[in-house]
Formats: C-alpha cells, structure tokens, sequence
C-alpha cells in the first residue's frame, strides 16, 4: 500500500513510520519543512496548501498532526495553538481527499480519548453517544467533525480515539 502520513515526526508518527515501512508499504511523509528526499512532501497547513498530485495512487491517508498536547502550558494562546494544529491539517486533508479524482480508500484520523471527558467508572467505548464537557473534549469534537468533506466524498473515515 501507498501511504500518506500527516504528523509522521510526532512520537505515534515515528514508530508507524518504521513499522509500515518494515511491513513493505510505501510511506509519504507530508512534512512543513522543504521535503529532503523521497519519501517526503511539503504542504502547508497554515496557509492550506496541499499539491494536488500529493494524492496520486495513495491507498490511504493518515492524519496525526497537532501540536504537543503535554509539550506547553495551556495558556490562551497554546489552546488556541492546539485547535488550530489539528482543525488546519484535518480540513485540507479532508478538502484535498474529496477533490481528488482518485480518492484513497481510507481516512485515518488522529483524535483522543479525551473526546469522552472524566467519566470515573462508566464504561466507555466507540458507540458511547455524547462527548465529554472539558476543553479537550471539544478539541475533539471539532477536530473529528473536521474530517467531513472526505467523509461526505464517501471515503471510508475513522476517527483514532
């Protein structure tokens, strides 16, 4: 499999790397800075840019970008950082997945458990209907809902709780 991956220098990132590329699958990393070599392409975040042809014969994509959540203080402006880090990556993802013309099967999309909020003992999972009410909770929330233009494209999306 061809594989796109957002966010492949984080800590998660790193080890799927290795483990996919041991495993025999072809892995494109979308990195910020100017790409060194095969294996890695530039995109924007920021200012939302993606190459069209980033998508050309990609079996699927998967998207594990966002700001370190234990790296800061969450002051204002690191909360805001937070958002902004997954929501950026995540639409131009999902936009650039729905124009494609030959769309990738799959959308692998970074989330938390944090989506579901202290909850103490309640038994939680996948089908568990509200999220939770803490600032993490919503980041969740809106960086899920932020995977919908590929899911309305009929991608096959998940959300990596």
């Amino acid at each position: 499999m061809r594989i796109l991956i957002s966010g492949s220098s984080g800590l998660i990132g790193t080890a799927l790397v290795g483990h996919l590329r041991n495993g025999g699958h072809t892995v494109v990393r979308l990195v910020r800075r100017p790409a060194s070599g095969e294996g890695e392409l530039t995109w924007d975040p920021a200012a939302g840019t993606l190459a069209p042809s980033a998508l050309d014969g990609v079996d699927a994509v998967i998207n594990l970008s966002g700001a370190g959540i234990g790296d800061h203080r969450w002051t204002d402006d690191y909360k805001r950082e937070l958002l902004d880090s997954r929501l950026q990556t995540t639409e131009l993802l999902a936009r650039s997945i729905a124009a494609a013309d030959t769309k990738p099967a799959v959308f692998l999309s970074g989330s938390a458990i944090g989506w579901y909020g202290p909850r103490g003992d309640e038994k939680l999972d996948e089908s568990t209907p509200n999220p939770g009410d803490t600032y993490l909770a919503s980041i969740c929330v809106q960086w899920e809902a932020a995977t919908a233009a590929a899911e309305e494209a009929g991608v096959r999306t998940a959300h990596l709780r």
